[in-house]
C-alpha cells in the first residue's frame, strides 16, 4: 500500500499550485490515476483546500482521504490501518516529523521518486 502526502508533494515543486490548491489537487490525482503499478493501493491524503479539488472516493486502485484536521494525523491513521491489516506500507513524503511518526512501520519514500513515475502521465 502506498499512502501519497497529497500537500507535501504538491509542494515539492514551486509550479504556482498555492494559487489553486484544489487543481493542484485534481492535476495530482489525475497522474495518480494514469500511473498502473504504483502500488496494489494508493491512498491520497488530502488536506485544507485541497479537499475542494476531489472528492472523497475510490477509482481503481487509487483511494483518495479528506483529513478533517492536520493531514499528518490521517497518514499516520492510514498506515496504523494498513499495518493492523498485515500490509506493507510505504508513505511519500518530505516531512520529517511525519517521517519520524511512521518509521519503522512504514517505508519512507520522497516526493521525487512519486513525481519520477507520474511525469508525462494523467
Amino acid at each position: 500500500m502506498l499512502v501519497v502526502d497529497g500537500a507535501n508533494v504538491v509542494g515539492s515543486r514551486p509550479d504556482g499550485w498555492w494559487h489553486d490548491r484544489p487543481g493542484a489537487a485534481a492535476r495530482l490525482h489525475a497522474r495518480l490515476t494514469g500511473t498502473p503499478a504504483l502500488a496494489a493501493n494508493v491512498v491520497l491524503v488530502l488536506e485544507g483546500r485541497a479537499r475542494a479539488g476531489v472528492p472523497e472516493g475510490v477509482t481503481g486502485a487509487l483511494e483518495v482521504v479528506h483529513a478533517g484536521g492536520e493531514g499528518d494525523d490521517r497518514i499516520v491513521a492510514e498506515v496504523d490501518r494498513a499495518v493492523a491489516d498485515g500490509r506493507a506500507v510505504a508513505v511519500v513524503t518530505a516531512d520529517r516529523g511525519l517521517s519520524a511518526r511512521v518509521e519503522p512501520r512504514a517505508t519512507v519514500l520522497r516526493p521525487g521518486w512519486l513525481l519520477g513515475r507520474i511525469e508525462g502521465n494523467g
